[in-house]
């Protein structure tokens, strides 16, 4: 067995992806400010839904709105 020859292989383990967690959290952040975003959209439409439905129309809307705003 003379000619055999020692082979030293050293294995480096470590994360494939650099910043991937960085980038998924970015992702969710943005996620939810979105689906926050559409909850207040969606809340601000129902109340001025809302206001048309009990002031009796849009033109009354607006006069209550001014008169609310001015003081009137």
């Amino acid at each position: 067995m003379k000619n055999t020859i020692q082979v030293d292989q050293q294995v480096k383990t470590g994360v494939g992806a650099t910043g991937s967690v960085g980038t998924e959290v970015s992702k969710v952040s943005i996620s939810v400010v979105a689906i926050f975003g559409v909850i207040v959209g969606l809340w601000s439409l129902a109340c001025l839904v809302g206001g048309l439905v009990s002031s009796g129309g849009p033109l009354s809307f607006a006069g209550n709105w001014f008169k609310a705003v001015f003081g009137l």
